[in-house]
């Protein structure tokens, strides 16, 4: 009887072995390989093309001309976007201002007193100075600096203010209001501020927002409260965009007293 358990064992270990061939070991869904990029997306109630550009650190104005979109910047839900800016029809070449032409003026020559004609040269309007040049900023909430912005990347992209729920958030420079919601993900209730053709700033984790689009601010008008939405701890996350691309909004803050 115990030669026969013993024979028996191999068997059984055998038959477990082949067995466990069968069996296959968890694999985690990655989503999207890390070098494959997303090359469209599709347009949800509530998006602008603002927030989109936004959430694929993109040009508005870039995304807008590969996509055929007009200079109002409308787009309707279920719009299918590409996402690849690198692909846009060519821009129209602005003809080369004309030579301002000599005209003639008639003046009166005080020694004869008779007329004499002179070639007076009209020059063009001076060009204004590009407003982002003199681009004022003011720091948004008042609170500690709990994190800066990551270059090179990072995952921050902007800087953090510690603050208590209900706090008031404001503008850090004149602008138009371009969204205002809830529809990007890890940003909570969000606030994109336009102030130029070239900058952008953004809002988030805000409690309630207090404008909507379209709303023209002032530097330093109250714009939401602060909160916790998206987040683990009431505070503001505060974005500059130049050209669509995150910057160090220290560079542009001014020096905080104290």
């Amino acid at each position: 009887m115990f030669k026969i358990l013993i024979a028996f064992i191999p068997i059984v270990l055998l038959q477990t072995a082949c067995s466990s061939g069968n069996y296959r070991a968890p694999v985690s869904d990655r989503g999207t390989p890390p070098g494959e990029r997303i090359r469209y997306h599709i347009v949800s109630k509530g998006e602008t093309l603002y927030s989109i550009a936004w959430r694929y650190n993109l040009d508005y104005r870039e995304l807008a001309r590969a996509n055929g979109v007009s200079t109002s910047y409308a787009i309707y839900p279920g719009q299918k976007l590409s996402l690849d800016t690198s692909r846009m029809p060519p821009v129209a070449p602005t003809p080369a201002p004309a030579k301002p032409k000599a005209q003639t003026a008639t003046a009166t020559n005080k020694d004869t007193g008779r007329s004499k004609n002179r070639s007076v040269v009209q020059t063009s309007t001076p060009i204004k100075k590009d407003l982002n040049q003199t681009q004022t900023w003011r720091w948004p909430a008042t609170g500690k600096l709990i994190a800066t912005f990551s270059s090179n990347g990072g995952l921050n992209k902007g800087i953090d203010i510690q603050g208590k729920l209900g706090e008031p958030v404001r503008a850090a420079a004149a602008g138009t209001v371009v969204y205002s919601g809830s529809g990007l993900r890890g940003y909570g209730k969000l606030i994109i501020v336009k102030h130029s053709a070239k900058y952008l700033s953004a809002y988030a984790h805000n409690q309630r927002l207090l404008v909507k689009e379209g709303d023209k601010v002032n530097s330093g008008d109250k714009i939401a409260e602060m909160g916790s939405t998206g987040t683990d701890s009431v505070k503001l996350h505060f974005e500059i965009r130049f050209d669509g691309n995150p910057v160090d909004p220290m560079r542009y803050l001014p020096r905080k007293q104290g």
